[in-house]
């Protein structure tokens, strides 16, 4: 099955309600293994929802170049993002900002036509296309920051079943769902399987 706008949905929601867990935590707090602080891994992936929608929504969208919005780092080392959370605004603030993006990524796979293709560093998309590397950032980047932030983080099974099925195809299906996502992106191991050190989102199959 193919991840929907209401896989996106629930992503969205179950990532608030344990992010809201950890209010009063250390967000400055290293992101689990990466470089990036918990509240960096955050706004990313709120820009995450906020980009991938950005690039379904021009009448005639662009298979050879992103939309050309500008971005910036706040600090050396950190993320390249087009969204940034008001830090005054704590980190509710920041959730809210995720709310408000994946929202924006919910109506687009929702209303987009099907037949629509984006570009994406990582190859030409359609909706679902969009909607399941979004689900699939989501989910492990939330492996990263409930580390951080000291959260327990298993995401539904059925949606890294999909996001397995539609990226990692030749990852094996006899495993734990989660625990094969986290090795498929170089976040854990499983037995008897090298751990793997490179990865990327390529589309499989195409759009």
């Amino acid at each position: 099955m193919p991840i929907t706008a209401a896989d996106v949905e629930r992503t969205v929601r179950t990532t608030t309600a344990t992010l809201a867990e950890a209010l009063d935590a250390d967000w400055d707090a290293p992101a689990g293994p990466m470089d990036w602080t918990c509240w960096e891994t955050v706004e990313h992936i709120a820009d995450n929802f906020f980009f991938h929608a950005a690039q379904l929504g021009p009448r005639a969208a662009a298979t050879d170049r992103p939309v050309p919005f500008a971005w910036a780092r706040h600090r050396e080392g950190g993320p390249g993002l087009v969204i940034f959370a008001d830090r005054a605004a704590g980190p509710a603030g920041l959730l809210r900002v995720v709310e408000a993006c994946g929202a924006l990524l919910v109506a687009m796979v929702r209303t987009t036509p099907p037949e629509v293709r984006a570009f994406h560093d990582e190859g030409v998309f359609g909706t679902e296309g969009f909607a399941a590397m979004t689900v699939g950032e989501t989910l492990v980047h939330m492996d990263d920051v409930a580390a951080g932030l000291g959260l327990s983080w298993t995401p539904p099974a059925d949606l890294c079943t999909r996001v397995l099925a539609r990226f990692f195809p030749g990852a094996p299906a006899d495993t734990d769902p989660w625990a094969t996502l986290r090795w498929a992106t170089g976040r854990g191991e499983l037995p008897g399987r090298p751990r793997v050190t490179r990865w990327r989102w390529g589309v499989q199959p195409s759009g």
